[in-house]
């Protein structure tokens, strides 16, 4: 049996491993952080009108596919070599505080399990086709057809718009637990429905 030690060890290197390529992120993954995670009560309505902006941009421009993903990459490029350089003098590295940095810390940590869970389930889902070929397929042809059938009478970009703006919205609405909310009332009524159906079944085997 592996220790609790050596088990998280793994986890421990990688976080250190990605704080060490993220150096020069420390601020800008901070302000993100803060904004995902609502801060402050104006962020939420700031982030859908930013999102709301950007799609309504893209569908006036109406770029062509490869000019698109042109400007998108060249954009990232940008971020990726001026972020790291304007960061320090736009916020000072004197600072950058213990409590900053342990927050940077539990950052690149969430990062690397949320990775670590991403690629758990694709092991997971490539196991259930050797061990289940007939499930994986008709689970896979199932869940592309119902995509296909909601993405056909929806515009590509409004749609694209919607995910965006979904999981933008997704660590927010997390910290603040309204989805495990939702979720536990969810929970809730299926159990509801589930004891009352046997409930039915029960009184229906007794009547026969």
């Amino acid at each position: 049996m592996v220790a609790e030690g050596d088990s998280r060890r793994p986890t421990c290197r990688e976080t250190a491993s990605l704080e060490e390529q993220l150096q020069g992120w420390g601020e800008a993954m901070l302000m993100a952080d803060e904004v995902l995670r609502w801060e402050r009560a104006r962020v939420p309505p700031a982030l859908m009108g930013a999102v709301s902006l950007v799609f309504l941009s893209i569908c006036y421009l109406d770029p062509s596919v490869p000019l698109g993903v042109s400007c998108f990459l060249m954009f990232l490029c940008l971020a990726d070599y001026l972020i790291p350089i304007l960061a320090p003098r736009v916020f000072g590295s004197n600072k950058w505080t213990t409590e900053q940095q342990q927050r940077s810390h539990e950052i690149c940590s969430h990062l690397v399990k949320t990775r670590r869970r991403a690629v758990g389930w694709w092991k997971r889902l490539f196991t259930r086709k050797e061990g289940k070929p007939k499930m994986y397929f008709m689970t896979v042809v199932v869940s592309l057809a119902a995509v296909a059938w909601v993405g056909q009478p929806v515009h590509n970009l409004l749609l694209t718009y919607l995910i965006a703006t979904s999981l933008l919205l997704l660590p927010g609405l997390n910290q603040r637990g309204i989805i495990s909310e939702y979720t536990g009332m969810a929970k809730r009524e299926i159990n509801f429905s589930n004891k009352k159906k046997r409930k039915t079944n029960n009184s229906s085997a007794y009547a026969a």
